[in-house]
């Protein structure tokens, strides 16, 4: 089946309201490669998703705000930390476009381990730090547990004016949903619906990265990337995980 249309809002609804949660103060790097990079670290029955003929790595960082389960109030403590993640995207043989995450770095332990036990995400607990002055923002990360212990992370940008996005800048940040394993080895798709992103230029003053190598894909850093952006931030709601998928989709 040819993939779902890319689109400014979620293309269908996310169901019933699982969690809901506020991601703020968003920086989006991407790298392009061949989909052949990347294949391998499809789950079963997704495919690298492509645009113009290739594919994206990305790190993202950024503060997650007000986790709430159930359409409860958000969750004291525990619903807020900085998180950074390095991303991938892929596409299944019913067309739905998604995020492969292959790593989520978080600076609160509790949720970290909750997390990984109920969800199977690849979420690690850092030690991390959001600094911003005027327009200038600055992430770092220093991973704790699991390891590789010490990877490390440590990004400046200068944010810019607000822009009509791309075809190509939708493609990398318009996602409704992401694959994951579940309890049977099953890739399931799990949506989420939230506003149109407001989208602005940034420029990277400084990238000193381990977290996109270890994750999997060693130089990329090296190389300049091809989209650096940034959100003020959106509130995002989960449905329930999608059934998983019977396809013979191969990865590439």
């Amino acid at each position: 089946m040819e993939p779902e249309p890319i689109t400014a809002t979620a293309p269908r609804a996310a169901g019933r309201t699982v969690f809901t949660q506020d991601w703020m103060d968003l920086t989006f790097i991407h790298w392009a490669v061949a989909p052949e990079v990347v294949a391998p670290f499809m789950p079963p029955g997704v495919r690298p998703d492509v645009f113009d003929g290739l594919s994206y790595v990305a790190l993202v960082p950024f503060s997650m705000q007000r986790i709430g389960l159930f359409g409860a109030p958000a969750v004291p403590y525990f619903g807020s930390f900085l998180e950074t993640n390095v991303r991938l995207y892929g596409v299944d043989g019913e067309g739905r476009r998604g995020v492969v995450f292959c790593s989520l770095e978080a600076s609160r332990l509790a949720t970290v381990a909750l997390t990984r036990w109920t969800t199977g995400l690849n979420y690690l607990w850092a030690r991390m730090r959001l600094q911003r002055e005027g327009d200038r923002l600055e992430y770092t990360t220093h991973r704790r547990w699991p390891g590789p212990r010490g990877a490390s992370s440590r990004v400046v940008v200068r944010v810019g004016e607000e822009i009509d996005p791309s075809p190509l800048e939708r493609f990398l940040t318009a996602r409704w949903g992401l694959f994951l394993p579940d309890r049977r080895g099953r890739t399931c798709y799990w949506p989420n619906e939230h506003a149109t992103w407001p989208l602005r230029a940034a420029t990277l003053e400084h990238l000193d990265d381990q977290l996109v190598a270890v994750a999997g894909f060693p130089g990329l850093v090296e190389q300049p990337p091809i989209s650096v952006l940034h959100s003020s931030g959106v509130s995002v709601r989960f449905g329930p995980r999608r059934r998983a998928i019977h396809t013979d989709v191969t990865n590439w």
